[in-house]
């Protein structure tokens, strides 16, 4: 029988000091032997190092990954994708392998190729901010979050006792599903609204920044975001986006019909609809 993880006894090594992985280092610090950060960017390490975020900053994988019982990858999906294809070369020993990419299905995919002496699982923590860096990290940013996981056939019970062990620590609430069940929903919950909200952006004119309210700060918030990061998840979640973009397009094409055709009371009807699902959306959000 393997031995259970034990979080408390382990070293974890976080690859990607930015907004999502230094606010997750925030929060597992102290909670495990020993915690290493690494990043390409010397600034992010030092500052890490500074904040008193990580216990150890590496910028070398060759010295990084062989000392890490569990390393959580969190960077965008293509170099997440970028690292599996690496890790082999630098990881002989049994280790844990969690991401926490914004897209499942070619990350799990890759993850399956991965040598025997690999445990890997999947994970999306639901949460965020636009502006990234470590510096815009927060301890509690995990908090109440969503924290999708997905499971591979070869994923151990170690593995998942060591996933559910870092998102309670980190105070998310776990769901379990597949990567294609997690792909199809945030094409709509999370990367549809980001492409909503840069297309808002472009069709208003700057002439009207000075008549900018509340309502248009938080649709056009997303927009705020940088496009390596949404470029990634876009490339690689394409079809189910392209998807949600057509469901969008025909609700904006009832929306147009009414108005054009001066149907008011279907117009009505409709929002009426949209607020009732939104209440029940947000119920417990």
């Amino acid at each position: 029988m393997e031995p259970g993880f034990v979080l408390k006894d382990s070293t974890i090594g976080i690859f990607g000091l930015g907004l999502m992985g230094g606010s997750l280092a925030m929060g597992l610090k102290g909670q495990c032997a020993r915690l290493i950060g690494f990043d390409t960017h010397l600034p992010t390490l030092e500052l890490a190092l500074s904040k008193k975020i990580i216990d150890q900053a590496e910028s070398d994988l060759a010295t990084f990954l062989p000392q890490v019982d569990l390393l959580i990858i969190a960077v965008p999906v293509l170099s997440i994708l970028n690292l599996i294809e690496q890790l082999p070369v630098f990881i002989q020993h049994p280790c844990i392998i969690m991401d926490i990419g914004s897209t499942k299905r070619e990350i799990i995919g890759a993850m399956s190729a991965l040598p025997e002496n690999f445990d890997p699982i999947g994970g999306h923590p639901i949460c965020g901010k636009e502006k990234l860096g470590l510096e815009n990290a927060d301890i509690n940013l995990y908090n109440d979050a969503p924290f999708v996981i997905t499971y591979l056939a070869r994923t151990t019970d170690r593995a998942k006792s060591a996933a559910q062990q870092i998102i309670s620590t980190v105070g998310a609430s776990l769901i379990e599903m597949t990567a294609e069940q997690h792909d199809r929903i945030l094409a709509s919950t999370s990367h549809l609204p980001f492409i909503l909200s840069s297309a808002l952006v472009h069709s208003t004119s700057p002439d009207f920044s000075p008549l900018i309210g509340p309502g248009f700060r938080s649709t056009s918030r997303l927009a705020g975001t940088p496009s390596y990061m949404m470029m990634s998840i876009l490339k690689s979640n394409r079809e189910n986006v392209l998807n949600a973009i057509r469901a969008y397009s025909q609700m904006l094409k009832e929306f147009e019909s009414a108005l054009q055709d001066e149907n008011y009371d279907t117009l009505e009807n409709i929002l009426n609809q949209s607020r009732t699902a939104h209440l029940a959306m947000t119920a417990d959000r």
